[in-house]
């Protein structure tokens, strides 16, 4: 009966065994990564031999030039940056762990080189890429995009027609080229001449991206450097349409505006709207225009050099117009007939009506006496010695005709001196628009000569 008893409770508690279920097994990848970290020091340079040093092999591809700042020396580059090193304590047997060859892990978890860009001010939008690719046989493949922000001594001299040579120079902040070495993952020319990423549709064009390998000597080690030299030409047109193009214009019409006549008021009106526009043009064209603290552009210059033509302009057109009139007043103030008129303007009768009384009393005189007169001067001085001993009404006739001979003479002295002065005036005014034509002439060759050796240097 006992041994009934004993057979039924062994019976049951095996049946109770069998109905718990098996607790799971770890995956491979799970058992690869706690044996790969389980004893694993970040902070510790990844190598047996501590004598030996550490490559690091860096790579980078240029996708964009987001921003080129001038004012605050700065250029926002978008690129795509490879770090490949070997961990040696991060390695395995593919067979023991069901053929794993390569696994992602934290690059919180393992030891990260410290390369930095030595031209980094400010931190980027970069998004943020938590792990790294580690293959069975040590090497960690650290791939992520960066908005790097660097500093960058640009040359905006020659803007709109500027080239730009930015700099982005890799190096270990602490590691010694005796712990930290810095390579090339792939070779110069390959990387100087890969622009297939890069965004060709924006305002800047990508030429190269040379680089060399150097050492930084401080103390008594040595520092490992990589630079990157990133050439890139800003694209004109968009520049050359809104800004340069609206300013010839505007001085091809200020030279037009010289055929004007300088004794109208309109060439003066005319240049005084065109200096309003173009100062107002300039003014919205402040933000396009790039600054700096410590050079001017060329531009700058230009458009300097324009608006001062405007003003010599202006000013060469007023000093002709007030030749003109200061012609026109001193031939009235020095005349004789002007004398003469104040003198008989006092009188009752004006002097139209004397000269139609004279003339009349002339006739009457001729038709009576048969007087002849004889105009010329020596006569005149002979008609008033005889007209004393004859009636008064006879000397007033002949002090009248006098008096109208000298009105004429002087009117076509008067008008003979204004033609010889404005003929004077045009010449200066000639002259002067030759001046002005080959001032212009020099300096735009000059300034085409300085934009077309920048761009082509």
């Amino acid at each position: 009966m006992s041994s009934i008893i004993f057979l039924w409770l062994l019976l049951s508690v095996i049946s109770q065994a069998d109905s718990v279920p098996e607790k799971p097994k770890r995956s491979a990848l799970n058992q690869l990564t706690r044996m790969l970290l389980r004893r694993y020091d970040c902070g510790v340079r990844p190598v047996l031999n501590w004598t030996s040093p550490t490559l690091v092999y860096i790579d980078l591809i240029i996708q964009s030039v987001l921003d080129v700042d001038g004012q605050m020396q700065k250029v926002t580059t978008s690129i795509w940056y490879r770090q490949i090193w070997k961990d040696e304590f991060l390695m395995w047997d593919p067979e023991e762990f069901d053929g794993i060859t390569e696994i992602s892990l934290s690059s919180d978890a393992i030891w990260v080189p410290d390369v930095i860009i030595s031209e980094f001010v400010d931190e980027g939008k970069s998004p943020n890429i938590p792990y790294v690719y580690v293959n069975s046989s040590g090497i960690v493949k650290n791939y992520k995009p960066i908005q790097v922000v660097s500093a960058c001594d640009l040359e905006i001299y020659a803007f709109p027609f500027d080239k730009q040579n930015c700099t982005l120079t890799f190096r270990s902040w602490l590691h010694s080229v005796s712990e930290v070495d810095l390579a090339l993952w792939r070779s110069a020319e390959e990387i100087a001449t890969d622009t297939r990423e890069f965004m060709n549709d924006g305002e800047w064009e990508l030429l190269s991206v040379p680089s060399h390998y150097w050492k930084m000597h401080l103390g008594d080690r040595d520092y490992a450097h990589i630079q990157f030299n990133v050439l890139i030409r800003r694209r004109p047109l968009l520049f050359v349409v809104s800004v340069l193009i609206p300013s010839i214009f505007l001085m091809v019409v200020d030279v037009i505006s010289f055929y004007l006549p300088p004794n109208s008021g309109t060439r003066i009106t005319f240049k005084t709207s065109i200096l309003l526009g173009y100062t107002v043009f300039r003014v919205n064209m402040m933000d396009e225009i790039p600054a700096t603290a410590m050079k001017t552009p060329l531009i700058g210059v230009f458009f300097a050099v324009c608006m001062a033509f405007l003003v010599l302009s202006l000013a060469k057109s007023i000093f002709v117009v007030k030749l003109l009139h200061h012609s026109e007043k001193e031939v009235k103030e020095m005349s004789i007939s002007a004398c003469l008129l104040d003198k008989y303007g006092s009188t009752d009768q004006t002097f139209s009506e004397s000269l139609f009384t004279s003339v009349r009393t002339l006739d009457d005189v001729d038709q009576s006496g048969g007087y002849e007169f004889d105009l010329s001067p020596e006569a005149d001085l002979l008609s008033l010695t005889e007209a004393r001993d004859g009636s008064p009404q006879l000397e007033k006739v002949l002090q009248e005709v006098v008096s109208l001979k000298l009105y004429l003479q002087e009117e076509e002295d008067e008008g003979s001196a204004q033609t010889d002065w404005l003929a004077l005036c045009y010449k200066v005014d000639k002259f002067l628009f030759r001046m002005y034509l080959l001032i212009l002439l020099i300096y735009s060759s000059t300034l085409l000569l300085l934009w077309s050796s920048w761009s082509s240097g």
